[in-house]
């Protein structure tokens, strides 16, 4: 039976870059909500399914600290050739976002999650996903999601998923604010329209 790493590593390995459905250039968005965060630039950050996305280029060309994590050791492999020649240190995990994360993470400045939790459909493994963001970011550390809204996809890359409301992600989060939102629909390569919400949170000192 294919597990969840099969299935991804299949698409990390058989489709390039360019081609996935949630590829993107333009980071406008993302950067929308972090550059209002102080010292973003220079905060450790911790994105929980970086795939090849090119938001990971943008990142490592601030003085952050990055952790860049995902489930896919194919795409894993990927970065760690695309920055082979890079003279600066990136943090690399390969795990389920939804087990728990090694202790030493446990002073995360920003938790960077673009179209990752949306892929959990099991309220187990929601629960050990949210487990991991109240452990891992600091008080007065921020959570960033981005995830299908209630009008987005019920499917992608082969998978269900859950759709999210902000009511959602306050049931999640009793010990974060909501500092800013914003539905957001993104258009994929293939021309098609995927309405997202994107929230950011900040962890209560």
């Amino acid at each position: 039976m294919k597990t969840l790493t099969d299935h991804w590593n299949e698409i990390f390995r058989q489709t390039e870059e360019e081609k996935l459905g949630w590829h993107e250039d333009d980071y406008t968005q993302t950067l929308k909500f972090l550059d209002p965060v102080s010292k973003w630039k220079s905060a450790k950050i911790f994105v929980s399914g970086v795939g090849t996305s090119g938001l990971a280029d943008l990142l490592s060309e601030t003085d952050a600290e990055l952790v860049l994590n995902d489930i896919s050791s194919a795409a894993i492999e990927k970065m760690q050739q695309r920055y082979r020649d890079k003279k600066r240190k990136f943090n690399w995990l390969c795990q389920d976002i939804s087990a728990p994360l090694p202790t030493a993470l446990n002073d995360i400045d920003i938790w960077i999650d673009r179209a990752v939790l949306h892929f959990l459909t099991d309220e187990c493994a929601i629960e050990g996903y949210f487990k991991n963001v109240h452990k891992a970011i600091k008080p007065g550390g921020y959570a960033l999601f981005a995830e299908f809204s209630k009008i987005g996809a019920k499917r992608c890359a082969g998978l269900d998923v859950k759709q999210y409301d902000l009511d959602d992600f306050k049931k999640h989060l009793a010990a974060f604010e909501l500092v800013a939102s914003d539905e957001y629909t993104f258009t994929n390569p293939t021309g098609d329209p995927r309405p997202y919400l994107y929230a950011l949170f900040k962890k209560k000192d």
